[in-house]
């Protein structure tokens, strides 16, 4: 009996200890997306923890395809999540104003925090409001082109160029398919599709005038007619996301944002993916510089519900600093940081491709903002959303589409 008691007792000495040991550690816990094929959302974990012992940091995983949905109802509904990444620049703007995150303006100028390092791109998250700055970025991608170069070098065929026209772009994926393989693929999404028309750094999607997409919808569609890449439908009805697609082996091309960069050195590193692959810059329109491309940052927003809204700022401010940087590029990711020594690890990158062209193509010439920033714009990006999956589904024509797009998003354009 005695050794029982002496046993209880250990037992709870123990855990009294560790109680003891867990007091005044702070859990925080921040609202993301894709979370099972992003490296470096667990770069940016250990990195933190490694240097603040006394925070655990917590993700909250969000489908991406409902991320700005599902992020708005927590905010909206008051839960207590400390963090929310930023997604869409538009989203930001509305949690702003309707109060659900904190400006970061008194935070930025108590810490002497430098924002130059961001090249500008901090300034899309000021508020249109009231000019506050209400998150920092720490990613800012670009889109290029992905290719397997196995399915290039068995068909053949030499590797697509930092200098490639859309046209040649689709002779290439016509000539790869078959055999079960593809030529290209593309997302469900808006920007897979057609956003290719604001590399002119002269249209937006929120000007109203929609003619320069017609171009790209009649590629795709010619695309998807010839067999060259999967169909919308059977995408949506699948589910199949682009970054499993790709990894299968079976697709030569992949037009996607910077960020599937690190999903792919992960894929390679588990086994997910087993062939070789490289990337150049998208395509380009005729009278459109090679190595143009379109791209947003991704931010981090301290919620107003947080009850650790200083220690959140901390997580917030590292996460965007050079450390925190160095973290997210170790992962192939690009970040917001801008150093020569964020570069020389984003370089380094364990399983990136080496090759000239792959690091080439790291350096556009010019990067469109894929939504600009204003009042109507989200508005008109539901119209124009609404109007691009009726056309994808063939339920309407390419003109009438754009027809329904002009119309809607008339009432928006300032």
């Amino acid at each position: 009996m005695k050794k029982i008691v002496s046993l209880v007792l250990a037992l709870m000495m123990l855990a009294t200890m560790g109680a003891a040991m867990g007091e005044g550690k702070t859990t925080l816990t921040v609202a993301c997306w894709d979370l099972a094929t992003t490296p470096y959302y667990a770069a940016i974990e250990n990195g933190y923890e490694a240097a603040n012992s006394n925070v655990d940091i917590v993700w909250v995983d969000l489908a991406s395809q409902d991320y700005n949905i599902k992020a708005s109802t927590m905010l909206s509904g008051k839960d207590t999540t400390d963090l929310y990444c930023v997604k869409e620049l538009s989203d930001m703007q509305n949690w702003a104003n309707e109060g659900h995150i904190i400006a970061l303006d008194d935070y930025v100028a108590q810490k002497a925090y430098d924002l130059s390092k961001y090249a500008g791109m901090d300034a899309c998250y000021v508020s249109v409001a009231d000019g506050k700055q209400y998150a920092l970025p720490f990613r800012a991608d670009f889109w290029v082109l992905f290719y397997n170069k196995t399915l290039f070098d068995a068909a053949g065929i030499d590797y697509p160029t930092n200098d490639m026209t859309w046209d040649e772009y689709a002779d290439l994926a016509v000539e790869l398919k078959g055999d079960g393989v593809y030529g290209t693929h593309y997302h469900t999404w808006l920007s897979a599709a057609v956003n290719w028309a604001v590399c002119d750094g002269v249209n937006t999607l929120a000007d109203g005038d929609y003619d320069d997409l017609a171009y790209f919808y009649e590629l795709l569609q010619g695309l998807e007619d010839a067999g060259a890449c999967m169909t919308y439908d059977e995408l949506k009805a699948s589910g199949l996301h682009y970054s499993g697609a790709f990894a299968q082996g079976n697709i030569a091309m992949l037009p996607m944002g910077y960020w599937y960069a690190s999903t792919m050195c992960g894929y390679i590193k588990d086994g997910t993916a087993s062939f070789d692959w490289g990337m150049t810059a998208v395509p380009h329109l005729d009278g459109v510089a090679a190595g143009s491309s379109f791209g947003s940052p991704t931010g981090i927003a301290v919620s107003a519900y947080s009850a650790n809204q200083e220690a959140a700022c901390d997580f917030a401010a590292w996460m965007c600093s050079e450390d925190g940087a160095k973290a997210i590029a170790a992962t192939g990711t690009r970040p917001a940081y801008v150093s020569e020594e964020v570069a020389a690890v984003m370089a380094s990158a364990e399983f990136m491709p080496t090759d000239e062209t792959s690091l080439a193509a790291l350096l556009p010439t010019a990067i469109a903002l894929e939504w600009p920033i204003g009042e109507g714009v989200n508005e008109i990006k539901t119209a124009v959303n609404e109007e691009h999956t009726l056309i994808m589904t063939r339920e309407i024509s390419i003109e009438e589409g754009i027809a329904n797009m002009e119309e809607r998003a008339a009432d928006y354009v300032k």
